[in-house]
């Protein structure tokens, strides 16, 4: 399902970022997919972190290409936890872009910005009853401390002012409408929906507004 959704007004641009480099990387994935990404490094990112943005598919020639901003989640991405849905939406993420021509944008923001201990100090927290927002509260940070300035200064340094979004998130396409990324369509990801991350889910659509439909959800 695709919801369209008008472009937010802009506030200040941020400064601009520069390619720093490109590079050709094979991907093949656990399950055996495999593509093919121009991954791209850049100098001047408002957060100095070291982001990535993965060109996939004929994306140079897309004229509103499908970007996922997809924020690192090393339990998810690499080790395979099922708290989350983080793992199997990238793996999503990187065949509907490859099909469709676009960007990647792998962001260094582990646990919604507040880091890979913190995020594991939270599922502590968690296995107590509070859900991940609670979590991140109690542990004086807060609820979502992502910030898409550098997903906006990356794409526009590629040369990309308007995307299709690929996301359940409705921060992320308020945020990047307001930094000078118009989004024209706003699209779901798949449900990953498991018995480890029922909950955990539930909270993202009940709290956030994330377009999920769980039904069957505890």
């Amino acid at each position: 399902m695709t919801v369209t959704i008008g472009q937010a007004a802009a506030r200040v641009r941020p400064p601009a970022a520069r390619v720093r480099t490109r590079v050709t990387v094979p991907l093949e994935f656990p399950d055996g997919y495999r593509t093919t990404a121009e991954v791209f490094t850049f100098t001047g990112l408002a957060d100095a972190r070291e982001h990535l943005a993965l060109g996939l598919g004929d994306w140079e020639r897309a004229t509103n290409p499908l970007v996922r901003p997809h924020s690192e989640c090393l339990t998810g991405d690499v080790f395979g936890s099922q708290r989350c849905d983080c793992g199997p939406q990238l793996r999503e993420a990187a065949e509907r872009i490859t099909e469709a021509g676009g960007i990647l944008l792998y962001l260094r923001q582990e646990g919604r910005g507040i880091g890979l201990y913190a995020k594991l100090d939270a599922y502590a927290l968690q296995d107590t009853g509070l859900d991940t927002y609670q979590a991140n509260l109690a542990l004086g940070h807060g609820e979502d401390e992502r910030d898409y300035t550098p997903a906006a200064q990356m794409l526009h340094a590629l040369g990309v002012d308007r995307i299709r979004l690929l996301s359940n998130n409705p921060d992320k396409a308020g945020q990047l409408g307001e930094l000078g990324v118009e989004v024209s369509e706003q699209i779901r990801t798949g449900v990953h929906l498991s018995v480890a991350n029922a909950r955990y889910l539930a909270a993202k659509r009940d709290h956030t507004a994330h377009t999920l439909d769980l039904t069957g959800a505890a």
